[in-house]
């Protein structure tokens, strides 16, 4: 100040100043009226389908050498269709996952890998027309993308490495292999690559290096000889995804962040850089929104791909102006490809459940019955009210449930769950039953590679997969560097990318890590056109977290860096209705959350978890703990949880979002820590289901216990209105109807079915370890005996 003796500081939201001589602290008071415009919040509800639905994961297409009709899979199943208007119908009769079809040169047969947890992979050979498959491998192993040589006398494929969705066993010497076409001389080629494809004179194998998505900045085509030896290095292309070389080796078809692009393959001994920006050849782009599926019709004259549940094809000709037949002009590319076609029926049970006597906390408002029934017929609530009010139709199975407490299912708002792997799905996929097991019966997941976690939510949507019904965003719109990243500098690019995500079933887009402002407003304004969530994150930036909230997103993901708040955040976020989604397991600005609790508890000893999760997740993640003093937590995740308080008081709906950090487990602690903050018992419990399901859009379907809604609860031992830790005691969950055991994960109710094994119950995994329990016929710890 001027006197010399004075100094003026913030703090706690206040202006302050201090006397240098007396240390007294004096407020210096303040007010100021701020006008700030709001935009605003982008929220679409989206009802969930309970009949049927089209699915839109549409992998590994490939076009019949005559370009009379396609074969695809989708569901898990290999399934063909006639061009363009044919229904498509199922190609093998098979209980095995079918995937990556290809055909014979001259289209008699077809090539195509299985899974199956049981038996492993294989590769097999049928006829076009359909009829018995032949299996070709004689070794079990995890298979990929057989491909025939040009004269169709051999094949080449790829082996994997193991991975914890599949297993261990029958996984060593991964690499490209070569085979007889009838199976016979398998012979190892080389230990890199992917996507092998022989040249068209059979002598070398082209393969592409750096992985697809998630891989590499810098993709390589590279070919060797049939013996792994003389390797050449043939493109090099930055940001490529995929690189897929013409039959006739003239052209080269690749992907460069998320768009689609044609160029010569010149093939002189020299390596050349190629993208879309390439000026030493004629590089051509085939499509707006980019896709999957890549491939060439027989006579190197066309390229095909699929982008949801659309089939594109466009002629090399038409993409330039120099060959025979080439128009003055390159038309304008076409947004729109022959539709797909498929419907399948949503999974849902039969008859009716009953639990009578129970507790229910409804989710509706702050209703709780004390004494309830809640009558479920198949994936519907039909009745839900007192005890003595509600009428059980004869034929109904009843479970008495006195002294227990019955909510809706937790929905994770933000749950990782583990969808990264570009591969082939599991048939019991681990993260999915160890959720449901822990009372998750919804999820969404704001970061996944797209053909994974729309696989896998279309197995679960169809009955093939037991697990929480999955939303995603698919890739996220990522502003950052690598080879998945969303390009975003005009308001045509941002449509592009939700056109993109939204064309394989999501219903939310995730821009993240987007530099600018005016980049996100564009994500906005593209996503209120095209009818999308756009969940955000701020990257641990408060000042891109504000303006988030100010631009009208649907939510913040992960806290915000800043603890506690004042009045200004508390109105702007109150007014604008964004959501938060504060993630305290991986808490910004402290210690995470999750510390708190692998301090706290013996994690590895959890029966439940270590029966539905790879021990070796469970260990590598609590075994080693880290010694914190409570301060830390107390000005760590729980001051962030108190200002989570601060905003819900003000009106700011909070949401549960685990993060996947330890599958199923992880959302309960997420619970307990909002309830660390000061939130009620009951504004924490509305946080896991009600809040969630409204934040994603699917609040009209789920997430309160309400006649008419779709049938997803928990049935506790316990009471969490009295203590918030007692959401673990969870016996039994339903998901769509179907009820399940949380202790075995086998279906109970009116459709009773033994949940199918984990591949440590089967190959040993676990088997090191002494506190193995057993059940239901195997031993959860793997004992090769069972």
């Amino acid at each position: 100040m001027p006197n010399n003796s004075e100094i003026v500081f913030w703090s706690d939201g206040k202006i302050n100043k201090i006397d240098v001589n007396s240390l007294a602290v004096t407020n210096i008071p303040f007010t100021a009226d701020i006008k700030i415009d709001l935009a605003d919040t982008v929220h679409f509800n989206n009802k969930i389908e309970t009949g049927s639905f089209t699915p839109k994961m549409i992998r590994h297409a490939i076009t019949s050498p005559d370009g009379t009709y396609i074969v695809f899979s989708a569901l898990g199943h290999l399934y063909k269709k006639e061009l363009p208007n044919g229904k498509p119908q199922r190609l093998i009769n098979s209980n095995d996952f079918e995937f990556e079809p290809m055909f014979s040169p001259n289209g008699a047969e077809i090539i195509y890998v299985t899974w199956s947890d049981v038996e492993k992979g294989a590769i097999y050979k049928i006829s076009a027309n359909g009829g018995i498959p032949v299996k070709l491998t004689s070794k079990k192993g995890i298979y990929r993308t057989p491909s025939f040589s040009q004269n169709a006398t051999q094949i080449t494929y790829k082996k994997e490495s193991g991975n914890t969705d599949q297993g261990f066993t029958f996984t060593k010497n991964d690499g490209i292999y070569v085979m007889n076409a009838n199976g016979d001389n398998e012979t190892f080629v080389v230990d890199k690559g992917d996507y092998p494809m022989f040249s068209k004179d059979g002598k070398r194998i082209f393969l592409q290096t750096g992985g697809t998505y998630f891989g590499e900045i810098e993709k390589k085509l590279i070919s060797v000889n049939l013996e792994g030896n003389d390797e050449k290095t043939h493109l090099t292309s930055k940001y490529a995804n995929r690189l897929v070389p013409s039959p006739d080796n003239e052209w080269v078809a690749f992907t460069n962040l998320h768009k689609l692009f044609v160029a010569p393959l010149v093939l002189n001994g020299q390596t050349i850089d190629i993208d879309d920006k390439t000026k030493a050849l004629p590089v051509s782009q085939l499509a707006k929104d980019a896709g999957i599926s890549i491939h060439w019709s027989a006579n190197s004259q066309k390229v095909m791909w699929t982008l949801g549940d659309e089939y594109f094809s466009n002629e090399l000709k038409n993409r330039f102006t120099f060959l025979a037949g080439s128009p003055e002009e390159v038309p304008e590319i076409t947004l729109t490809g022959t539709k797909i076609g498929l419907q399948t029926p949503v999974d849902k049970p039969s008859g009716r459940i009953a639990f009578t006597n129970a507790r229910i906390i409804t989710m509706e408002g702050d209703k709780v019955i004390e004494n309830g029934t809640i009558i479920i017929n198949g994936n519907n609530i039909e009745a839900v009210g007192e005890a003595d009010k509600v009428s059980v139709p004869s034929g109904t199975k009843i479970y008495s449930a006195e002294g227990k407490t019955i909510m809706p299912g937790m929905v994770d708002a933000h749950a990782h769950v583990g969808a990264f792997r570009y591969g082939l799905p599991s048939q019991q996929y681990w993260p999915f039953t160890v959720n449901l097991a822990f009372g998750v019966t919804t999820a969404h997941d704001p970061s996944a590679n797209t053909e994974t976690v729309f696989t896998l939510s279309e197995l679960q949507k169809s009955g093939q997969l037991v697990g929480p019904r999955l939303f995603s965003t698919g890739f996220i719109l990522y502003g950052a560097d690598g080879d998945f990243k969303a390009v975003i500098n005009n308001l045509e690019d941002a449509r592009s990318s939700i056109r993109r995500t939204k064309a394989f079933g999501a219903k939310s887009v995730k821009s993240y890590n987007q530099p600018r402002r005016d980049q996100r407003q564009q994500v906005l304004q593209a996503a209120r056109e095209l009818g999308i969530n756009v969940v955000p994150e701020g990257g641990s930036t408060f000042y891109h977290n504000i303006t988030q909230v100010i631009d009208g997103h649907t939510g913040i993901e992960h806290n915000i860096p800043v603890a506690p708040v004042y009045k200004d955040i508390l109105e702007i976020w109150s007014t604008s209705g964004s959501g938060y989604t504060p993630t305290l397991i991986v808490n910004y600005g402290g210690m995470n959350g999750e510390v708190y609790f692998y301090e706290r508890d013996n994690i590895w000893e959890n029966e439940k978890l270590l029966k539905f999760s790879p021990r070796s997740i469970i260990d590598s993640r609590t075994r080693h703990r880290i010694k914190v003093p409570q301060e830390e937590y107390k000005n760590g995740h729980i001051l962030v949880s108190e200002t989570a308080k601060s905003l819900s008081d003000a009106g700011v709906k909070v949401n549960m979002g685990a993060h996947g950090q330890l599958q199923g487990l992880g959302a309960h602690w997420e619970t307990w820590m909002l309830n660390q903050g000061g939130l009620s018992n009951l504004e924490t419990l509305k946080a896991a289901p009600i809040n969630s399901a409204e934040y994603i859009g699917a609040g009209e379907s789920i997430g309160s216990l309400k006649v008419g809604k779709l049938a997803d609860l928990i049935v506790m031992d316990e009471n969490p209105l009295e203590n918030i830790e007692n959401t673990l005691s969870i016996k039994m969950v339903m998901i769509n109807g179907r009820l399940y055991d949380t202790e075995t994960m086998n279906e109970i109710g009116n459709n009773p079915k033994e949940r199918l094994p984990f591949f440590w119950e089967m190959d040993g995994y676990n088997q090191a370890f002494p506190w193995h329990q057993e059940t239901h016929g195997f031993m959860d710890g793997g004992c090769s005996c069972h």
